[in-house]
């Protein structure tokens, strides 16, 4: 360890310190007040459900933390999205759980939680999970409802997914512990089995009120809709029980009889330690990601120990491309390099940029993982693609277009840890959001945009100068420096991995000390769904 390393570490340390912090205030979720109110009435909140509900001692992943982050001030804010979930185990069997928090807005739906609860569904259909609701919640939260009610991606999609997952085989366990209202009614009864908390759990299309508006008939809740109603006289729950707990521990032993499923068969040995300690993924990057570093070494502390295979080592050195196992699971890496290299001309830094050798490699290498039927595994720091004459002229637009393909069509499982940078079209072509990951996260070091906050405020900045010169007007040098600034301020503060934790463009914000056990957890998810279609890349340029 030298001083270089003691002083990324710390920098990296303390990134992932203040992620901590800005998390510890979202687990509080409403704040100590609403959970208060929780406990009086006998409820538990939405964190404590999970932990309640999840075998003891497994892993936990939690997805969308920050989702909200920022938004909604005006409306009080909206932490986690209104919604606790994740991916985690009840009685040995890998599940998605989705958990209303009551104690925010009374669990009601803000345009991000709709967003939220659908990736959470969508994470089951990819992988052929079982999905548990835990359901508490007043329903749309009606300032904002064309913003979370009619469009294809709104809160209607929930019900629909229901259904086709339904049809998919996915088990759907849903534990009423609160208010289910209106449109969210039909969730808990398009799933397989519902249970009730007496007291607490409520199932209706009106609530009292409403019901007297409509059709003035005065009736309560637990008449209208409570666990009773609906289990004696409705028909439309399974179950019902006196505490929460016990209605969780039944959701325990309806996990628990599940059958087992084929799965995908992706290669699993004996898991191996990582060459490098764990630790030492702390102090590779630099603080701010400004000095180049050797990708191989992330590579060397996440795949066990004389796994990695590089493919194409002295080819396309911008792309460092390899098969290797992480946790015991084949996997194939895809790793953006930001080395110098040395020659006879002198120093060349790789910053991150994809040139024509390394996009012809990527993909090449892309195309044969799909082939062999190998998870991809991307690590994100990329700047975008070589520009100039000389790129131009040699097709960049081609090959670059070629590796868009193969990350496009690829029909194995793709996860993406942005470590660094990710701008432009490397964003695209090095697995991003768009393009369908089965789980993408962030390190804390991550900046996502189409180009550096910078260059971009650079480039703003002429573009609104040239404006104002035409209207006649001149700008002196201290107010250009000042329009520069603020450019810059505001383009950073939408390049950080909060901002895009906030609008789900990221899974979560990562611990980079987890990252080997977070795309362990992910390929287990990934195993659960047996197929696979038949990989295709349609036409391309060669």
């Amino acid at each position: 360890m030298n001083i270089e390393f003691n002083k990324n570490e710390d920098a990296m340390k303390l990134a992932w310190s203040q992620v901590r912090r800005k998390l510890e205030k979202i687990y509080e979720g409403g704040g100590k007040k609403a959970a208060d109110r929780q406990k009086e009435r006998n409820k538990l909140t939405a964190r404590q459900r999970i932990a309640y509900l999840c075998d003891e001692g497994a892993p936990f992943v939690e997805i969308g933390a920050f989702a909200g982050y920022g938004m909604y001030e005006e409306e009080g804010g909206c932490p986690a999205g209104g919604t606790v979930s994740g991916i985690g185990y009840v009685s040995g069997r890998q599940c998605v759980i989705v958990a209303n928090d009551q104690t925010v807005k009374a669990g009601a739906w803000f345009p991000i939680t709709g967003k939220k609860n659908l990736r959470m569904q969508e994470i089951a259909m990819e992988n052929n999970l079982p999905i548990i609701y835990l359901v508490d919640s007043a329903g749309v939260f009606l300032p904002m409802q064309d913003e979370i009610f009619p469009d294809k991606e709104h809160f209607g999609r929930i019900f629909r997914n229901n259904a086709k997952m339904s049809a998919m085989g996915i088990t759907q366990i849903a534990a009423v512990m609160g208010a289910c209202v209106a449109g969210g009614a039909y969730l808990p009864i398009m799933s397989d089995e519902t249970l009730m908390v007496e007291g607490n759990g409520s199932i209706f299309l009106a609530g009292p009120y409403l019901v007297k508006a409509a059709i003035g008939e005065d009736i309560d809740i637990e008449t209208l809709g409570g666990a009773e109603t609906h289990n004696a006289i409705s028909g439309i729950a399974d179950y019902k029980f006196k505490t929460e707990e016990e209605c969780l521990d039944k959701v325990k032993k309806i996990m628990s009889k599940i059958g087992h499923h084929k799965k995908a068969g992706f290669d699993r040995v004996a898991p191996k330690a990582p060459e490098k300690n764990n630790g030492e993924i702390y102090g590779i990057m630099s603080e701010g990601n400004t000095k180049p570093y050797d990708v191989t070494d992330i590579i060397k502390c996440l795949v066990d120990a004389g796994s990695f295979d590089a493919f194409k080592e002295e080819y396309g050195k911008t792309i460092v491309c390899g098969y290797a196992r992480i946790d015991g699971w084949a996997v194939g890496i895809v790793a953006n390099q930001r080395l110098v290299l040395k020659s006879k001309k002198g120093e060349m830094q790789l910053g991150g940029v994809i040139y024509n050798d390394s996009a012809d490699k990527a993909a090449r290498f892309i195309m044969n993982c799909n082939q062999k039927r190998i998870p991809l595994v991307f690590l994100q720091d990329v700047t975008g693609f070589m520009v100039g004459s000389r790129s131009e002229h040699s097709g960049i637009i081609k090959d670059g277009a070629k590796l868009v393909n193969a990350v496009s069509n690829s029909v194995v499982p793709k996860i993406t840890i942005i470590t660094g940078n990710s701008y432009g079209a490397g964003n695209y072509a090095m697995c991003g959001k768009a393009y369908d990951p089965r789980f993408i996260y962030a390190w804390p070091t991550a900046k996502i945009a189409v180009m550096g906050g910078e260059q971009a405020a650079k480039t703003m900045l002429q573009i609104q100068v040239a404006t104002l010169k035409a209207k006649g007007r001149e700008i002196t040098p201290e107010e250009e420096k000042e329009l520069l600034q603020q450019l810059i301020n505001r383009y950073d503060s939408q390049t950080t991995p909060y901002y895009a934790g906030a609008r789900l463009w990221i899974d979560a914000i990562i611990d980079p000390g987890e990252t080997r056990k977070l795309i362990s957890e992910g390929i287990a998810a990934a195993d659960h769904n047996p197929t696979i279609p038949e990989f295709k890349t349609g036409v391309l340029q060669v």
